[in-house]
C-alpha cells in the first residue's frame, strides 16, 4: 500500500530519521508515536508529498510520491492536519463536500455519486444529525470527525493524521480512536495517525512506527510491546510499563 525506502528525512544540518524502511497495508490503524520533535509532522508531510526528502523513496500504491500528479496523488491519500478548524459560514456538508474536489469539474460541481459520497462520509463517522449545522457551534470531538468524513469523502485508500486526539478529552480520545479502527477495518483502509496517546495506540492499534531519533520501528502491537523500545525511548521519563497489560502511564 505504502512503503518507505531507505528513506532519510531532515532540516539544515540535523537528520531526523536515517535510512528508515517501512511498509503499512489496508485493513490497519497503525500509530506513530514518537518524543515532542522528533519528526513524526514531518514524516507524515513527506508521505503527503509535501516535503522532500533527503534521500530515499516513499512508495504509494507501486509508483514513487514524487512522480504522482497533484491530482493522482490527490485520489491515492488524504490528510487530516492537528489544527482546530471552526468554519462559521458553511455548513458540515459543505466542508465534507470539499473532500470530492480531485473528482468534480474546474467549478466544483459535484454529480448525484458526488453527493453520495459525501453523504456516506457522514453517515460513517456517525455526524448525519449534522449535516446542516456549521462548525463553529459544535465541539472539538464533532469537528475533528467532520473533518474525518471530508478525508473520507476523498475516498482514497490512504488516510494519514497529524495528532487528531490533541484538543480531545480522554472519554473523545478513545473514541476518536475506536472509530479510526473500525473505518481501517470495515472500509479497509490504511490509517496513519500521529499521537501522544500510549495506552490508547497500544490497546487499539494493529501496529506502531515508533521513532527513536534517527531510527524508527514499525512492528506489530504486541511484538512492540515485547521489544523494550518503548521503554528504553521514554526512560528519561517518569514511565509506569506494563508489558502483560499493555498499558502506559506517563506522570
Amino acid at each position: 500500500m505504502i512503503e518507505l525506502k531507505e528513506l532519510t528525512l531532515g532540516y539544515g544540518q540535523r537528520t531526523l530519521l536515517e535510512v528508515v524502511n517501512a511498509r503499512m497495508t489496508s485493513g490497519q490503524l497503525i500509530a506513530l508515536l514518537g518524543r515532542n520533535g522528533a519528526g513524526k509532522s514531518t514524516l507524515l508531510r513527506a508521505m503527503m508529498g509535501l516535503e522532500k526528502p533527503q534521500s530515499g523513496e516513499i512508495i504509494l500504491q507501486g509508483k514513487k510520491i514524487a512522480s504522482l500528479k497533484p491530482e493522482k496523488l490527490a485520489r491515492s491519500i488524504s490528510f487530516v492536519t492537528t489544527d482546530k478548524v471552526r468554519i462559521a459560514n458553511l455548513r458540515c456538508k459543505d466542508v465534507v463536500s470539499m473532500g470530492r474536489a480531485p473528482y468534480t469539474n474546474w467549478i466544483g460541481q459535484l454529480r448525484p455519486e458526488d453527493e453520495m459520497r459525501v453523504d456516506t462520509a457522514i453517515q460513517l463517522v456517525g455526524m448525519s444529525a449534522y449535516a446542516e449545522k456549521t462548525m463553529d457551534k459544535m465541539s472539538d470531538g464533532e469537528c475533528q470527525r467532520i473533518m474525518i468524513a471530508r478525508a473520507l469523502a476523498q475516498d482514497t485508500p490512504v488516510i494519514l493524521l497529524d495528532e487528531p486526539t490533541a484538543f480531545l478529552d480522554l472519554p473523545n480520545r478513545y473514541e476518536l480512536c475506536l472509530l479510526l479502527k473500525r473505518l481501517a477495518q470495515e472500509e479497509d483502509k490504511c490509517i496513519l495517525f500521529s499521537t501522544h496517546d500510549l495506552d490508547i495506540a497500544l490497546s487499539l492499534c494493529d501496529s506502531i512506527m515508533l521513532i527513536d531519533n534517527p531510527h524508527m520501528y514499525t512492528l506489530p502491537t504486541p511484538e512492540m510491546v515485547a521489544s523494550g523500545h518503548i521503554e528504553r525511548l521514554f526512560r528519561n521519563e517518569s514511565v509506569t510499563f506494563d508489558a502483560q497489560k499493555m498499558r502506559v502511564r506517563i506522570k
